[in-house]
């Protein structure tokens, strides 16, 4: 990692906020040349800082309005259990999101669907399927709050 200055993190929370700001107006807005604002921005993702600029999509914009968190418990806690889960869930392009967790479950998963019927026929098809699953707890999101909120830093 590198060592962050106030320009740099500046830029980084500019972008955060708007991945669509072209070089010039970052330059401008953090008081800066538009050169060094491009090696600058460069540098952040060269050395990880961003891992991606992408567009956020509205859910219900592409049928996707359902929001499930679903708790993972394995049957067994052995390495080969947590790899064989892991790639397997990795093969669901409806996962947006899979931690491995301490607690009640071992993995917590973020699944978008059209609808509750969508989802049962995931649930049905696919999820009770994944290697070394013994319970799934599903939990149908009611309201988001706070999504994709930024990062203070």
């Amino acid at each position: 990692m590198i060592d962050l200055d106030k320009t740099d993190k500046q830029l980084l929370r500019l972008l955060q906020a708007d991945g669509r700001l072209s070089n010039a107006e970052l330059a401008e807005k953090v008081h800066i040349s538009q050169a060094t604002c491009h090696r600058r921005v460069n540098r952040l993702f060269e050395n990880g800082l961003i891992c991606s600029v992408r567009a956020q999509i509205a859910p219900k914009a592409v049928d996707l309005g359902t929001l499930v968190i679903v708790g993972v418990v394995l049957d067994r806690s052995t390495p080969q259990s947590f790899a064989e889960f892991e790639q397997a869930i990795t093969q669901l392009a409806m996962i947006l999101d899979c931690q491995l967790v301490a607690g009640e479950f071992d993995y917590l998963l973020r699944v978008r669907v059209k609808d509750i019927e969508d989802f049962n026929d995931l649930h049905a098809k696919q999820l009770i399927a994944l290697p070394a699953v013994r319970q799934i707890r599903t939990f149908f999101v009611m309201k988001e709050v706070i999504d994709s909120a930024p990062l203070q830093f």
